[in-house]
């Protein structure tokens, strides 16, 4: 179960990435262009949106089972950096990111003028992505080092 759990997790933050790359790619275009938001544009977002919920829920549940977050006591994390990141602030962050990308997708599709629901997803969306690029567990990362891809 754990080890499916992290092949997906891992997996799907690819997915991720690039969901919320097309995205901004699409409301700083719209934004910066002029464009109509498009039906396109309305899928993107939503996807977007879904991505991350779905990586979420799979995050979730690697932090039910993982030995990681199992042996996690905060008053132990100074010792080990590792265990700090994924039993506090990799949590932390992602949920933080993903309430901020729900909230700007929310708002988006609310608003009446193209260019404020442009300007509205690459605002938001960008404030995502960089919550999330904080707090994945990069290989060059000094806090918790992981391949780019787990198997």
């Amino acid at each position: 179960m754990y080890l499916t759990l992290l092949t997906l997790h891992s997996f799907m933050r690819w997915v991720v990435l690039a969901g919320l790359l097309l995205g901004l790619f699409r409301a700083y275009r719209g934004w910066l262009g002029g464009h109509t938001f498009s039906p396109l544009d309305n899928t993107t977002r939503h996807t977007a949106a879904t991505l991350a919920h779905v990586q979420l829920l799979l995050g979730f549940g690697l932090y039910a089972v993982s030995p990681v977050v199992g042996t996690f006591h905060l008053r132990d994390a100074e010792h080990t950096p590792g265990t700090l990141f994924f039993g506090l602030l990799h949590a932390l962050l992602m949920v933080t990111a993903i309430v901020v990308l729900t909230v700007g997708s929310a708002l988006a599709k609310r608003r009446t003028d193209d260019l404020a629901r442009f300007r509205t997803m690459a605002l938001w969306f960008t404030a995502a992505l960089l919550l999330m690029l904080l707090a994945v567990p990069w290989p060059f990362s000094p806090l918790a080092s992981r391949p780019y891809f787990r198997f």
